[in-house]
């Protein structure tokens, strides 16, 4: 995929945001937008790994691979490069993993206008300083994803969601590889994948009722939460916790924490090496956002 004319847009010089579908924030107000490059320029099923544009909506990137009997681990909504860039994962990440671990190599437009290309294609060949796991969750920050090779997994044959009213740290004892496990402190959802026979069989051993999985997540605030911490949310308003994963969405923001200075120091040292003009995304302080 030549990006040329997408470094030539973003230049070197004067503050520049990054624009996509606006489904995670959009670009910042006032500063000139750039769009990344669209399109799938190869989808490889037998070495599990596709190359597409960092402006290719994930859908259309969903459909292409549902055809090879496979997909990716990123929530199913907006941009491919918006959803690396935030580095928030969906809700099969207990199952799935991180979004981070999606991502093979990247090639980026830097401060200074110039494409540069981090990790490699396959696993085997990703060596040194993982630039990638930089890179996602940088909110754009450090650099503006051009084109991206990532990781594809196996499609499921099947997937049902279920509810029980049992304790969710017991279901996820008493089952196999859940993809996903929802608690609201009341009702526990269960995310099952696979085989529909052992989706069943499963389901039956744990005493799960088929269900429509919640609707209309929190929109507050996306709380991380330490697992012995989540049963002290009840009665702290509207929740629902991804048991297994730390992340709660609750309906009010989560107060306010102490991060390390060294934290803090080591987020500005990075920004000033990769952007010391700060042109890129200017004003989003990615400590703030993830």
């Amino acid at each position: 995929m030549d990006l040329t004319e997408f470094a030539d847009e973003i230049g070197p010089t004067g503050p520049i945001t990054i624009a996509g579908l606006s489904t995670r924030g959009g670009p910042v107000d006032g500063v000139r937008p750039v769009m990344a490059p669209v399109g799938i320029e190869r989808v490889q099923p037998e070495e599990m790994t596709v190359w597409c544009g960092a402006g290719t909506p994930v859908e259309e990137l969903d459909a292409a691979l549902a055809v090879h009997g496979q997909c990716v681990a990123i929530p199913p909504f907006g941009t491919v490069g918006g959803a690396l860039a935030v580095g928030r994962s969906g809700l099969r990440r207990l199952a799935y993993g991180p979004v981070r671990d999606t991502l093979l190599q990247a090639r980026y437009v830097n401060a200074d206008g110039q494409i540069v290309k981090a990790g490699g294609p396959t696993v085997k060949n990703v060596s040194g300083f993982d630039l990638c796991r930089l890179l996602v969750g940088s909110c754009g920050t450090l650099g503006f994803l051009g084109d991206v090779i990532l990781r594809t997994r196996p499609r499921a044959q099947f997937e049902q969601w279920f509810v029980t009213g049992a304790d969710p740290t017991w279901v996820v004892a008493h089952l196999y590889r859940p993809s996903s496990v929802l608690w609201d402190g009341d009702s526990t959802w269960v995310l099952l994948e696979g085989d529909p026979r052992d989706v069943e069989a499963q389901a039956g051993r744990a005493g799960l009722k088929e269900a429509d999985p919640p609707t209309g997540l929190p929109s507050g605030g996306r709380w991380s939460v330490a697992p012995s911490e989540i049963p002290q949310l009840v009665g702290t308003g509207r929740f629902i916790a991804e048991i297994g994963v730390g992340i709660v969405h609750h309906e009010h923001p989560q107060a306010a924490r102490r991060v390390d200075p060294a934290i803090v120091e080591l987020h500005h040292r990075l920004k000033h090496e990769f952007d010391p003009e700060g042109r890129l995304n200017p004003g989003v302080d990615v400590l703030s956002v993830g």
